[in-house]
């Protein structure tokens, strides 16, 4: 057996069945291989970074590894800031990239570089078989690194004569990974009665949340408690039904709005996820001194990543929930919080309502233009998420109340979105799919619609276009409060206008239906013809921006 067919078997052996990939010659062992393994498909793309964005999102959407064929320096290079997004996602990818022939090393060849180190920083693991015998062996650590909590990418090197050549060291069947189990019963005990004793608990839900299946064991929790839950601003899954009563919204991303809005509760338990990534430096505390603050992690790695605990336990998040569900017992107090809970939601959906945004300005307000879209999706529709300043008007009209609805990215890098929605549209190719994005973050990855088109992927994907890089003037402001630096200046670089792009134009281009719509009236009318149409569809949506005159604080 030679080195590219271990590969190929151990693949399977570890439940594979797509790869994700833009190749060239160092890959064609890979590609030569395709057709004797016809239950692998390969899914093309136009450039790294795509493929690597939807193997990303597609890991998440399975709950299992996926496959990313990159070719040699340059195409690994490309993929390297999606690389980072799916490591700081926990996304468990092999990814994977051709290179040249061994013996070639010390000639220094075209397109030649040390693969295995420029791929560290952002992987796991990373690795190299120097013969065909480490082929197996490689392949079954990498499965195993990738999918052991914190999962998170892998990275391995596939010379040219190493795929080629014979061995007789065959596939490992081994799919084991290290899952850690329920937290000790005394610990569980110990979080159950300082739940018990809080006053005023809070919760904040992490994407582990979701991944491990916590998702009906927190809701119980905190149904118990009378506990108050937050999510994450910048998540890759929904971890909490967003239409709970105790649903308490997103964290805020600063340090000082974090502390103020935990201010009242006198207990803080963070479940499951990498918390209060902030943007800017604030040297406030981001949870008050006085509240007990307790947390659950599905390794000690993501134990110690943040700040000091009162009490800290490792344990694979849906057992240790599930047992600590059932170590609660409600009282009175909690269900008094349960129903305070109520009142301040309904409170402040109501000022919502009243000061919602008439539908009639032009350009129409992200809000109206998002309540619409949402009015007219499938109720089984699975939303990809990247529209970045618009992303709250986005989630205010979501109903959340099931986990794996929606996906969104990590790490900062924009372009995700219009990849990831590839990847989960292949996961999940019984289920509508609806991407949003910023017209700004899309043209990163616009080449995505061609995928979608090739591989006939029924995607609705929505464009923003508000015609500029608002988040970057929304951080302008905050720089300029943050550090003294209050200008009349406009906002430079930052307008994507002089030209308007065509997003119309290009869809069409990229085989992909197309409409462009200013009138709010007519969007729920295109959402529904799209998704009828079985086919990609793309709505360039105009919005409004950001006012040149306004200065936020």
């Amino acid at each position: 057996m030679r080195g590219r067919q271990v590969f190929m078997e151990s693949l399977i052996a570890h439940g594979v069945d797509a790869i994700f990939g833009n190749p060239g010659t160092t890959e064609n062992p890979l590609l030569d291989s395709l057709v004797d393994y016809p239950s692998i498909k390969y899914y093309v793309a136009l450039q790294e970074s795509i493929a690597m964005s939807a193997a990303s999102f597609y890991a998440q959407a399975k709950g299992s590894a996926s496959v990313v064929n990159l070719h040699v320096a340059p195409g690994l290079g490309n993929a390297i800031g999606m690389m980072f997004g799916a490591l700081k996602a926990n996304s468990p990818v092999l990814v994977t990239a051709g290179q040249q022939d061994t013996r070639m090393r010390l000639r220094e060849p075209l397109l030649s570089y040390d693969l295995v180190e420029m791929a560290k920083p952002v992987v796991k693991w990373s690795a190299e078989p120097r013969t065909a015998d480490e082929m197996g062996p490689i392949l079954s650590k990498a499965f195993k690194i990738a999918m052991t909590p914190p999962r998170g990418p892998v990275f391995i090197s596939l010379p040219v004569d190493v795929m080629s050549a014979e061995t007789a060291v065959l596939v490992s069947t081994n799919r084991g990974q290290l899952v850690p189990p329920s937290a000790d019963l005394d610990q569980i005990q110990e979080l159950a009665e300082r739940l018990s004793r809080a006053s005023a608990p809070a919760i904040i839900a992490g994407d582990d949340v979701t991944v491990y299946d916590g998702f009906d064991s927190l809701t119980k929790i905190a149904e118990i408690t009378g506990a108050a839950v937050f999510q994450e601003g910048i998540r890759v899954h929904n971890n909490f039904p967003n239409n709970h009563p105790n649903y308490q919204g997103r964290m805020p991303f600063h340090a000082s709005a974090i502390q103020n809005l935990l201010t009242p509760f006198d207990l803080v338990l963070l479940v499951g996820g990498q918390f209060f990534e902030e943007v800017w430096f604030d040297a406030e505390n981001m949870i008050p001194k006085s509240a007990d603050v307790l947390q659950i992690e599905s390794s000690a790695k993501q134990l110690e990543q943040n700040f000091s605990v009162s009490y800290g336990i490792v344990g694979h998040i849906g057992k240790t929930l599930k047992l600590l569900s059932e170590s609660l017992t409600s009282s009175e107090a909690s269900s008094s919080r349960n129903q305070k809970l109520l009142g301040i939601r309904e409170e402040r959906e109501r000022k919502e309502n009243q000061n919602s945004i008439p539908a009639e300005p032009s350009p129409m307000h992200p809000s109206t233009a998002a309540s619409e879209v949402i009015k007219a999706l499938p109720t089984n529709a699975i939303v990809v998420d990247e529209s970045i300043t618009n992303s709250g008007e986005v989630a205010n009209a979501l109903n959340l109340s099931r986990p794996h609805q929606f996906y969104a990215g990590r790490g900062g890098g924009i372009g995700q979105g219009v990849a990831g929605a590839i990847g989960i549209q292949i996961a999940h190719p019984d289920k509508p799919v609806v991407c949003f994005s910023g017209d700004g973050s899309a043209m990163y990855s616009i080449q995505a619609l061609w995928s979608a088109s090739h591989h006939r992927l029924p995607i609705l994907f929505i464009i923003w276009a508000n015609r500029e890089y608002r988040v970057l003037k929304h951080n302008l402001d905050i720089y300029r409060l943050r550090y003294d630096s209050a200008s009349n200046n406009p906002y430079p670089h930052m307008d994507l206008e002089r030209p308007v792009i065509d997003f119309v134009a290009i869809a069409k281009g990229h085989g992909v239906d197309a409409e462009r719509i200013d009138d709010p009236e007519k969007i729920q009318a295109a959402v529904k013809k799209a998704f009828e149409s079985g086919s990609p569809t793309l709505l360039e949506i105009t919005i409004a921006g950001k006012n040149e005159n306004e200065r936020k604080s």
